[in-house]
Formats: structure tokens, sequence, C-alpha cells
């Protein structure tokens, strides 16, 4: 299923690049846009991990980095019987984290400074169990293509207002003006909200206990509501609690792209998974 999904990422993309280039410069543009959709989507397969992580401005670290860190998520990958995989830090100050990378072999898992700084060691198990759920339930590739697709179409879309000519194509502004509900749609249609739930009770059993992701869950909530995240609007999709949640302009874009489902039901989910682990 998740190939499919990738398939129709990839040839969505491709059809669309075609569509945009010949409304803006008729067919030899259409050809460029193209071969730029090829080299998109060979790059997206390969590197949208390293997409993503700059989306969030993070940087990957070594145990020596951050020792602490790097072994709870070592000593939580064993307990899921998974590869170790890529650690990496966001330098934003909310607290958030998400899973990302093609495979269980080529996987990373990124939290940023504010999660590190204000969950305490239950909680940050906790959230760490969780991304690693979503590896071994390999929700990440679909969500990283998706979430690297809307954000090229979110580019494509600033660069066509910014450059085209808008005396002689109206029409064709008018249609880049749309791209970012588009690209949205893009996202939530290619990710499932279920793929919290599964994550959430997978992570609570690698953790151990669903009280620590729980009580981390609802904290995270209350951080998102107070503290602004500097990230592209799709890069979103993949932490594990919407970073747009403020209610400006930039919350508004930040539900458009959301996925997650309530953080409330995802809650209660977890209290009713008390005493099987």
């Amino acid at each position: 299923m998740n190939q499919a999904k990738v398939f129709l990422l990839m040839t969505g993309l491709m059809v669309f690049m075609i569509l945009v280039g010949g409304a803006i410069g008729g067919e030899q543009m259409a050809i460029i846009f193209f071969g730029i959709a090829l080299v998109m989507n060979v790059g997206m397969y390969w590197f949208s991990d390293r997409v993503v992580l700059k989306m969030y401005k993070a940087k990957t670290v070594s145990r020596e980095d951050a020792p602490e860190l790097y072994e709870m998520v070592d000593r939580l990958r064993q307990r899921a019987g998974l590869p170790m995989p890529t650690v990496a830090i966001a330098p934003q100050e909310q607290p958030n984290a998400f899973a990302t990378g093609r495979n269980h072999k080529n996987s990373v898992v990124c939290v940023t400074a504010g999660l590190l700084r204000l969950m305490n060691r239950e909680e940050l198990e906790g959230v760490i169990a969780h991304e690693l759920a979503h590896i071994e339930h390999r929700h990440m590739l679909v969500s990283t293509i998706a979430a690297a697709m809307a954000g090229a179409i979110v580019m494509i879309a600033r660069w066509g207002i910014f450059f085209g000519d808008r005396d002689r194509n109206l029409v064709v502004m008018l249609l880049l003006m749309i791209l970012a509900p588009l690209a949205a749609m893009i996202v939530k249609g290619a990710i499932s909200r279920t793929n919290e739930f599964q994550a959430d009770a997978t992570g609570a059993k690698i953790a151990g206990s669903p009280d620590g992701l729980a009580n981390a869950l609802r904290r995270l909530e209350g951080y998102a509501e107070r503290i602004p995240m500097d990230v592209n609007q799709a890069g979103a999709s993949l932490a594990i609690v919407n970073p747009l949640r403020g209610k400006d302009a930039l919350g508004a874009m930040g539900r458009l792209f959301s996925t997650h489902p309530p953080t409330e039901d995802r809650i209660a989910a977890l209290q009713e998974l008390k005493g099987t682990y």
C-alpha cells in the first residue's frame, strides 16, 4: 500500500509539473518541467530525509555530541528490534519530534532542543518510542516524500507568483495562488491519521508504559500553542504534534496542513492501554 502511494505521489508530481510548465511557457517549458520533475522524483526518494531535516534546520549528532539522547535512542531501538537510526537535533525551542527516512536502515529520529530541555526522562522516552514506532511500521517513506513534494509545490507557487508575468497570464497566477491548499491536500491524502494512533500504541509498548507518551502529548500540545516554530508548512505533518498551532495566519496554515487526530483522542486511547504492558 505504501509503495502504491509513493508511485502515485511521484506520478502526480510529474503530471503537475508538466501542466504548470505548459501553462507558463507552452510545449517547450512543459518539456523542461518534465525534466525537473524527473530530477525531483529521484531526489525525493533518495534525499527526502535531508530535505525534511533542512526544513527543521536540524543537524545530525553522534554519541559523543549527545550521549544521553543517543544512548536512549539506542536502548529503545534495541527493544523495538530496529537498526540504529541517525539521531538529529533541531534548534527550535518548541518541544517536538519526528521520524524520517526511506526504510529501517536509512531512518532518522529528530528531536528539538526544546524537547530535550522541557520533557522529563519518562516523557522523552515516550516521544522517542513513538518515533521509533513510525519507523517500525514504515510510515516514514510516504510521509517524507509527501512532505518534500508539498514543500516543492509551495516553493513553486512562491516562485511563480514572484516571477510570473501577471499582465500576460493572470490565470496562471491565480492557479499558483491555490497551490498551497493543493499541497495540503496531497499531504493529507498521503498520510493516514490512523498512523498516529498506531505509532502511539506501539510506542507505548516499546517504552513499556503509555504514561510517558500520554503526559508528553498533553504538554506538547500546550507548548505548541505558546511557542512558535519556524518550519515549512509541509514539514509540519511529520511532527508528533502539529507545530504550527498559533492563532495567527501561520497557525491557520498549520491547521491546513495538519494530519494529526485530536491530541485528546490520542491521550484517551493511550489511557485505555494502562496495565497492558
